[in-house]
């Protein structure tokens, strides 16, 4: 990598900070929005389905980086997240902050393959892994620095408090992306037959099974990222916080996992890297809620977990890059469906299951989803030779039909 694409690089994971706080400062606060609004903790976690569901239409609009290019992509990303938080800074209620999730989303959807092809482009994919990994370092920050940032805003001023903060950064994210990507891409054509693309992509058994990989995984994730600061919060009485607190610790272990990625993927190998990660999650998942019986154990149980997770998910963000590299923001925006989904479903499931059987059955269905995203990596690496053939063949006969 050259200087310029290192300096990118920090600024962009930066700006996805930002991006990420948004998504990630309503789970330890899950009770706190509930009450400020007036509404019970189920409510809130429907909305965060709906969220993840239309997450799950957002990646549709991902290909436009491969139509208009990356920048583009994430010019409309910010401009999203910035609609979006404005609406609950002007008028703070229910509504507005399904309309803030909801385009928060969208613009993850529309700024997150933008990135990862912007730089897949011009980092060779023996060192993509390491690239990839610094720009997933904001998912962590944003446990380890920005929830607990949220979670003093909150103390002080109310659940409506980051909002305005977050208008702000958001016309600054615009104003930088503009200024440090430039318009005329040398390393990117872009093309305009997303249709072609879309049906190479889901031609193709090897990006399939890797998207399976992020839903179900993702399921696994999202059932225990809901419900760890209610859990806490009921076993130990945790307050605002000491969640941002436990929080933060979970950001740690997350940056431990990007960090682990950075140091070791690369060398010995992206399907390897994500089958370790999937078994050191299926492990942590089932001695979770064992040694959680005190605040300590809970967050070392945690701390595995979600390393486990992160080193899993950052490995297989570059082996998702390289599957189809003719459209790889199309190919990243079907992993965000496999992400969106799943977390979808793990937000419809949580709650359900924590409050009819406890957080025992929680971990231990995680721990089954687990099971299915690796069948999901031993069907990929079974058809890994044969998807690309299939692929280019049907690559050529959409282009004469069209």
């Amino acid at each position: 990598m050259n200087l310029k694409t290192r300096f990118q690089l920090i600024v962009v994971t930066f700006l996805r900070f930002i991006l990420n706080t948004l998504h990630r400062m309503v789970y330890p606060f899950l009770n706190i929005f509930a009450r400020g609004l007036g509404v019970d903790m189920t409510a809130i976690s429907l909305v965060l389905t709906g969220r993840n569901l239309a997450g799950g239409l957002g990646p549709f609009l991902a290909p436009l980086a491969d139509q208009r290019g990356r920048r583009l992509g994430m010019l409309a990303g910010a401009a999203t997240f910035t609609v979006g938080v404005s609406a609950v800074a002007i008028h703070p209620s229910l509504f507005t902050l399904s309309i803030a999730l909801i385009l928060g989303i969208f613009s993850k959807d529309l700024f997150d393959p933008a990135i990862q092809a912007y730089f897949g482009d011009r980092v060779a994919y023996e060192r993509r892994g390491a690239a990839l990994a610094i720009t997933e370092m904001s998912w962590s920050l944003a446990f380890i620095a920005g929830v607990p940032l949220v979670g003093l805003l909150i103390a002080r001023y109310g659940w409506s408090a980051p909002f305005p903060v977050f208008a702000i950064l958001g016309v600054g994210m615009f104003a930088v992306i503009w200024w440090m990507i430039p318009r005329a891409d040398t390393n990117y054509q872009p093309n305009e037959h997303s249709r072609i693309r879309w049906r190479v992509i889901l031609a193709s058994i090897p990006a399939l099974a890797c998207a399976s990989i992020a839903l179900w995984s993702s399921v696994a994730n999202e059932m225990v990222n809901l419900i760890f600061g209610v859990w806490l919060s009921d076993s130990f009485g945790l307050q605002i916080t000491a969640l941002a607190g436990a929080s933060a610790v979970i950001g740690f272990a997350e940056w431990s996992g990007e960090g682990l990625v950075i140091l070791i993927t690369d060398r010995i190998g992206k399907p390897r890297a994500v089958a370790f990660g999937l078994a050191g999650n299926i492990i942590a998942a089932v001695l979770l809620p064992f040694i959680g019986h005190t605040e300590v154990g809970a967050l070392i149980g945690l701390f595995l977990f979600y390393l486990s997770f992160e080193y899993m998910i950052v490995s297989q963000l570059p082996m998702m890059t390289e599957v189809i590299p003719q459209a790889r923001a199309t190919a990243m925006a079907l992993n965000l469906i496999g992400f969106s989904v799943g977390r979808a479903l793990g937000d419809l499931l949580s709650t359900f299951i924590y409050q009819r059987f406890g957080f025992l059955t929680v971990a231990l269905i995680a721990a089954m989803f687990n099971i299915l995203a690796m069948l999901a990596l031993a069907e990929m690496q079974k058809k890994i030779m044969v998807g690309p053939r299939i692929v280019e063949w049907f690559a050529r006969f959409a282009s004469h039909a069209d």
